[in-house]
């Protein structure tokens, strides 16, 4: 029976072996797409780059100029351009709310909002609402009534308060629920949230914030 795992010289023409034949196939297919790439005209120098525009956001009261990239979220610009951490990665879907930022005094996804959008804006960050070193009225509320656990998900729940207070200075339980349910919180700890909220409205009118 013939062997034809490999092929000497009088296997295949001209002494090409299979394997040697599928290794020069294989080789020229690779240099003539890399080639194809190479002298395709206008594509990138460089794979993986972008143009990016220059832009100025207003956050906490500050402008900052940028470029940036148009495919940024206000979640990458805030976190890894300016280092405000406060505002926290989660699901990166507009689920879970842990990244939630207030857009001229509205909760917002920032995860879900490009940077660009928010040219214009007034963007506020958990940053936002301290006064130098001290905590503002719902963050002390949330320390108070010890409103969160492992905390992953509390500057996304703080934020998405202060909005609803913005908007509502005596909230009822009711309203409370409806304006905290977009933020998930893991540890369950909803109970201790409404109440925290509650808190914060009170101690946000003695403030006169």
């Amino acid at each position: 029976m013939r062997d034809d795992r490999d092929h000497g010289k009088g296997g295949c023409p001209h002494g090409v072996s299979r394997r040697g034949f599928l290794t020069a196939v294989g080789a020229g297919a690779i240099g003539a797409a890399t080639l194809g790439r190479a002298q395709t005209p206008g594509g990138p120098s460089v794979a993986g780059t972008a143009e990016t525009t220059k832009i100025a956001l207003r956050i906490n009261g500050r402008i900052h100029p940028l470029l940036v990239e148009p495919r940024w979220t206000l979640l990458f610009v805030l976190r890894e351009k300016l280092g405000l951490t406060g505002t926290k990665v989660g699901c990166e879907r507009g689920e879970c709310g842990a990244c939630t930022v207030l857009i001229d005094g509205t909760p917002r996804y920032a995860c879900m909002t490009l940077a660009m959008e928010a040219e214009g804006h007034e963007v506020t960050t958990l940053e936002g609402l301290m006064d130098g070193e001290v905590l503002g009225p719902v963050q002390q509320a949330f320390l108070q009534e010890d409103a969160f656990q492992c905390g992953y998900c509390t500057p996304g729940q703080i934020m998405a308060a202060e909005g609803l207070l913005r908007g509502r200075q005596e909230p009822t339980l009711d309203e409370i629920r409806a304006g905290m349910s977009g933020n998930l919180c893991r540890c369950g700890t909803y109970a201790h949230i409404f109440r925290a909220v509650k808190k914060a409205s009170e101690l946000k009118k003695v403030a006169g914030r």
